[in-house]
């Protein structure tokens, strides 16, 4: 038996995120019509979830990082809510689909944060070799799963040594304990929380939201 078994955990039922939802979550106007058209597309799962926003949203305001790289941005939530959080931010955001980030340029110019961000159009793996001269205060990896180990290793390289690395999906839906997945996605996944756990160069904090946050910084003695 798990030691952590007894440890009170609470469950977030579909009736108590709705009342996180109400009470704890401050969504501006333009960014809950963009969630809105996002939910209509076929890549709706891509989105992040408004609490997950809100809370990136906060750790910029406390981090105060200068350069922010986004790996993976598709309509732009994510890389709004930070480019919100402080006016002295320059984001580098990354991702390969022109249509998906076609809307994301209309709502940054919506937001007023357009001179904030440069996109970089073509597959993540590809572009950031270009970058590869850069350092950045924060990164944040949301782009395809089966790229993970990769994004992960590159972003140790141009991490500020005081900068913290934001990873989505880390429970992938809960499929990270399910034997019966063992697509690559999946997979990389579970390896990348493995390597995560054991990697001794890191402070770690993998929390509960959304579909899983793991928040990485540097060790520095």
């Amino acid at each position: 038996m798990s030691i952590y078994q007894d440890q009170k955990a609470i469950r977030l039922t579909k009736e108590l995120r709705e009342y996180l939802l109400e009470v704890g979550i401050r969504e501006p106007a333009l960014l809950k019509k963009l969630r809105e058209q996002t939910v209509t597309m076929p890549e709706r799962n891509m989105q992040i979830l408004p609490e997950q926003g809100q809370f990136l949203n906060m750790l910029v305001k406390i981090h105060q990082p200068k350069k922010i790289l986004e790996i993976g941005t598709y309509t732009g939530y994510s890389s709004i809510c930070m480019a919100l959080a402080t006016p002295d931010v320059m984001i580098t955001a990354l991702d390969k689909n022109p249509e998906w980030t076609k809307i994301a340029k209309k709502y940054w110019q919506e937001a007023g944060v357009s001179d904030r961000i440069h996109l970089i159009i073509g597959q993540a793996l590809d572009a950031l070799p270009s970058i590869a001269d850069q350092s950045f205060d924060l990164i944040f990896i949301d782009a395809d799963k089966r790229n993970y180990l990769n994004y992960y290793e590159q972003a140790l390289r141009i991490i500020t040594n005081t900068g913290i690395i934001i990873i989505d999906n880390v429970l992938w839906n809960g499929r990270v304990i399910d034997p019966a997945h063992a697509d690559l996605g999946t997979e990389t996944i579970r390896k990348l929380n493995d390597l995560i756990k054991n990697d001794d160069r890191l402070d770690i904090s993998m929390i509960p939201i959304g579909d899983g946050l793991t928040i990485l910084k540097k060790k520095l003695w």
